[in-house]
């Protein structure tokens, strides 16, 4: 906390503000404007009602009328301020006609409000009221959904095949493109670099271009609607397989030369030896493969039909029907599959810069 404190305090001009000192904090905040504004405005937009994200021009905060319970009357009264005989009142809508707004005071409600007096009903227009507003959360937004009480969708049949998609995915991921990326950066053959450069090359190939044939080849292994047709197919990543491999570079050959004289064998070689040392370059692959696993809709959308074996994302399709979309649940559903994702960034982002950084260089 200290580093940061004196990094947004430090000014170049010394005990003055100069000008390059404003220009960098006007673009810092610019910046965290731009990334972080979408952000918020989902999350609170999550606890806005259906009718309240339909409104027009649409407000940042969930904001909710006041209403107000009468004796007599069925359903809570809305409550509006307005200024009568200079005086500024608090009345409660019993009904409306066109413009015309028909109004009691709830401190002084009617002896029968089916049948009220002459002077207990104010009736103004309705340009004269200004709504009582409070910030109110919608909860429920979150709460029927996780309690499956929204039609077709089951928060906690999505949510356990979408943890275990990504965790297994990952765990794969991470075993067979250090394997790789082992044997690319450690041991030395002929046609080493054309292995790697075919690898690398299937970066440009676009994900359109093999989607049917890799379908194809899962239907063929009655993968599908099954978690495995979601889990192998991406199992190998090349941008895992380069990442390691850049880092694994680093990795004096010595240390591997001396483990062999003591009689090592190539696989304690790899897993007590290379992993650990892998360790940072390990942990920014896992963050990316769990950011890749945990947000994927278009392999999960093809490969699985049947409702219980949905994952999170695919499943939040069930608040779609022919003729309107649930946004009030789609959002809240949103932000909270991002949890998992921002739980995982916040623990293993140290880890990032290093590896990321390291990963460039070539031992």
């Amino acid at each position: 906390m200290t580093t940061v404190r004196n990094f947004l305090i430090r000014k170049r001009g010394g005990a003055r503000v100069d000008w390059a000192d404003a220009i960098t904090y006007l673009y810092l905040v610019a910046a965290v404007i731009v990334m972080f504004g979408p952000v918020l405005w989902v999350v609170l937009s999550s606890f806005k009602t259906e009718t309240q994200l339909l409104e027009f021009p649409p407000r940042f905060m969930p904001y909710a009328q006041e209403t107000v319970t009468i004796p007599g009357y069925d359903e809570p009264l809305l409550l509006f301020s307005t200024t009568l005989d200079g005086e500024q009142r608090t009345l409660a809508q019993i009904r409306r006609v066109g413009l015309e707004v028909q109004l009691i005071d709830p401190d002084n409600p009617p002896q029968d409000p089916q049948r009220p007096g002459e002077g207990e009903v104010i009736k103004l227009n309705k340009d004269l009221l200004e709504p009582i507003e409070t910030v109110e959360m919608a909860w429920e937004n979150y709460r029927e959904p996780m309690a499956d009480q929204v039609g077709q969708f089951r928060f906690a049949t999505y949510l356990k095949n979408s943890v275990i998609v990504t965790i297994v995915a990952t765990i794969i991921t991470l075993v067979i493109n250090s394997m790789a990326a082992f044997a690319l950066s450690k041991y030395r053959f002929r046609g080493r670099e054309m292995v790697l450069a075919i690898i690398v090359s299937t970066l440009m190939i676009p994900i359109s271009v093999i989607l049917v044939p890799v379908f194809l080849v899962i239907a063929k292994l009655n993968m599908i609607n099954s978690l495995w047709g979601v889990i192998i197919p991406g199992a190998a990543t090349p941008t895992g397989v380069f990442l390691l491999r850049q880092y694994m570079l680093t990795i004096p050959d010595e240390l591997l030369e001396s483990a062999r004289i003591d009689g090592a064998t190539e696989w304690r070689i790899y897993w007590q030896i290379v992993l650990p040392l892998a360790r940072p370059a390990l942990a920014v692959l896992a963050i990316f493969s769990v950011m890749w696993r945990w947000n994927d809709f278009l392999w999960p959308l093809i490969v699985l039909t049947r409702n219980e074996m949905f994952t999170l994302q695919v499943g939040l399709r069930a608040f779609q029907g022919e003729l309107q979309v649930q946004w009030h649940y789609v959002l809240a559903m949103t932000v909270l599959s991002l949890l998992p994702i921002t739980v995982v960034f916040a623990f293993l982002q140290r880890f990032i810069t290093s590896g990321i950084a390291t990963t460039g260089m070539k031992g």
